[in-house]
């Protein structure tokens, strides 16, 4: 009798244990009967069940991060590229996870989320150039990729809420692709600055040479008019002489006559000696 007690107060604990179960704030539970799923909309707490007829499978709810091995992708322009991403998903639904990952099973519901954004990815890349991937379409990208895999996961009973891309990497030959366009680039750059300096040195020196010849036709007609300024003046001062004292003119220009004809100092005149050339000579007169 003494043994009796003790052994019923432990069946009692046993089928109390075994009667109970509480579900987490970060828990899905799934209740069974014999094998089969009788109910999955558990609330966090404190709950019964039958024993060992109910027993109960928990499921984390919490947000899953799954880091994808990097991929070579081909771009629209047949360039290799390295990409490494992640995607971010949650159980929304225990039951339907449960069925259609076998009992449970997260490595199916990994790989198959693995190979739809992989396969969706590649799709992407292939319809994009390098510089549309890396560039600001790159988040509407992977906004359609988020849509397309949380639509078709949702047959898995999980959520999809996110799909990034960690980093983009360049293959060597790609690299070398690229450093060579850069270096093309940057020749061209150089060259038409260079050509763009001839042009302008010779729009310089055509301006300066077109600024001399203003300069010097200003010289000439300024000299042409000073010219005629003094030979004006001059003429008008021979004019003042002759009215005043002709005779004094006539022989003032005679002298200028004798000083040009005989400015070298060996040129030898043969005239008459009457002519009026030397009526100045004649000490007669």
């Amino acid at each position: 009798m003494r043994l009796i007690a003790p052994i019923l107060i432990i069946a009692v604990v046993i089928l109390g244990l075994n009667s109970v179960f509480i579900v987490g704030v970060t828990e899905h539970a799934l209740k069974f009967r014999l094998g089969e799923v009788v109910r999955d909309d558990y609330q966090p707490g404190l709950h019964f069940k039958a024993p060992f007829i109910n027993n109960v499978r928990k499921f984390d709810k919490r947000l899953i991060t799954q880091d994808l091995p990097p991929e070579q992708m081909n771009t629209a322009e047949q360039k290799f590229v390295e990409v490494d991403y992640y995607v971010k998903w949650q159980i929304s639904d225990p039951r339907r996870f449960y069925t259609a990952t076998t009992g449970g099973d997260f490595n199916i519901a990994r790989a198959r989320l693995s190979q739809l954004i992989r396969n969706d990815l590649r799709a992407e890349f292939s319809r994009r150039t390098l510089s549309e991937v890396v560039s600001e379409q790159r988040r509407d990208m992977m906004a359609e990729l988020k849509r397309r895999a949380d639509d078709r996961m949702g047959n898995f009973g999980i959520d999809v809420l996110d799909v990034r891309i960690k980093k983009i990497e360049l293959t060597d030959e790609v690299l070398g692709s690229v450093f060579n366009r850069m270096e093309t680039q940057r020749t061209e750059f150089a060259n038409e600055l260079r050509s763009l300096g001839r042009e302008r040195s010779e729009e310089i020196r055509a301006e300066a040479d077109r600024e001399v010849r203003v300069l010097l036709a200003e010289a000439e007609r300024d000299a042409a008019r000073i010219r005629g300024e003094g030979d004006a003046r001059s003429t008008e001062i021979y004019a003042a002489a002759f009215e005043r004292d002709p005779e004094f003119y006539a022989f003032l220009r005679s002298l200028e006559a004798y000083s040009r004809s005989f400015d070298s100092g060996r040129d030898m005149l043969l005239l008459d000696a009457g002519s009026d050339f030397f009526r100045y000579f004649d000490r007669k007169q």
